[in-house]
């Protein structure tokens, strides 16, 4: 038996700038954090027991009777022939909701194909986990989308990934212990109760990435400025959030699904009520949105989103990884009946 804890991934600046159909062209450059919420991925040989051959528990419970053709869940079925895995039973659960803007789909992904090579008792490193994550997502299940979240949820940490024709590189963002904790505390997030598949958001936005490049690059370039905020002791940290308000508004710019007048209500209210900025996570349309909101205001923002989940958290460095092995103890090439 093996399970692995994947963490989920939040992302500041950038976002749109990890699509293919812009940084091939252009370069790109995202920057995020892991934190604190996980998805967890159990997976066993199938003992042979069942007239069942593949058992898979997330929202809902499927039985494969032989033919991975009739599993529902693309993501599962494709990773499952990609490594050529049979006769498992594949549980999924998770600290936080599915399509809520925060990579969960990506770091199933990783985390799964973390516990299928640790089945097979081989290792794979983290960039091999991110690739393949990205192939099977976007080649194999023909999901739209970039590659920060399968990236972010595998390597983990506060990052800068840049994106280019050749791939991408990760640069680790340094700052001091007491300014990484200042940030970490001034970011309050909520869960506004609306989800949504990103794919359907993220096909809308690639579909009018060349219409909306001049957003893009602006967005871009904001990256480099957030850097700078984030490891030049002598920037104001509120810097940060004012900016997260800047590229939160040329996001909105950058598709019509990806925000609506509900969103655009919450947001008012936590600007009116004290925070400099925030953004909704993710491709857009529901979720979790996120503020930057200074000490002293903290209560009056928390008072204004009182009708919505506070979820506090603190930030994360190790990405994916196996906590749980344990050699099975029945032969599981014995022989099953059809």
């Amino acid at each position: 038996m093996i399970i692995t804890k994947t963490p989920f991934r939040m992302s500041f600046f950038g976002g749109g700038t990890d699509m293919p159909a812009f940084f091939n062209e252009h370069g790109g450059s995202v920057i995020s954090t892991t934190f604190d919420k996980y998805c967890y991925v159990n997976v066993r040989h199938l003992p042979p027991f069942f007239d069942y051959t593949t058992e898979l528990v997330y929202s809902q419970i499927e039985r494969i009777y032989g033919d991975l053709d009739k599993m529902e869940h693309p993501l599962v079925r494709n990773t499952m022939r990609y490594l050529d895995m049979h006769e498992l039973r594949i549980s999924y659960e998770a600290d936080l909701p599915a399509r809520t803007g925060l990579g969960t789909s990506s770091s199933f992904a990783v985390g799964m194909l973390n516990a299928f090579y640790a089945l097979k008792g081989k290792y794979a490193d983290k960039r091999k986990l991110a690739d393949e994550a990205i192939y099977i997502e976007r080649e194999l299940c023909k999901e739209s989308g970039g590659w920060q979240d399968q990236i972010a949820a595998s390597f983990g940490g506060f990052n800068r990934i840049n994106f280019n024709s050749n791939g991408y590189e990760i640069q680790k963002i340094i700052i001091s212990p007491e300014r990484k904790k200042a940030l970490n505390d001034n970011l309050l997030l909520f869960f506004t109760g609306f989800t949504r598949y990103s794919s359907d958001i993220q096909e809308a936005t690639t579909s009018s990435i060349k219409d909306k490049t001049a957003q893009l690059k602006e967005m871009l370039s904001l990256v480099d400025d957030a850097q700078k905020i984030l490891t030049d002791s002598n920037s104001d940290l509120d810097d940060f959030g004012r900016l997260l308000d800047h590229t939160w508004q040329l996001k909105r710019q950058t598709g019509s699904k990806i925000t609506s007048g509900s969103i655009d209500e919450l947001y008012d209210n936590a600007i009116k009520a004290g925070a400099l900025g925030g953004k909704l996570l993710g491709a857009g349309g529901g979720g979790f949105l996120v503020f930057y909101v200074q000490p002293e205001k903290r209560e009056k923002v928390l008072k204004a989103m009182k009708n919505l989940l506070y979820v506090p958290f603190e930030f994360e460095n190790s990405g994916t990884r196996v906590i749980y092995y344990t050699p099975e103890r029945f032969n599981v090439t014995a022989s099953r009946e059809k």
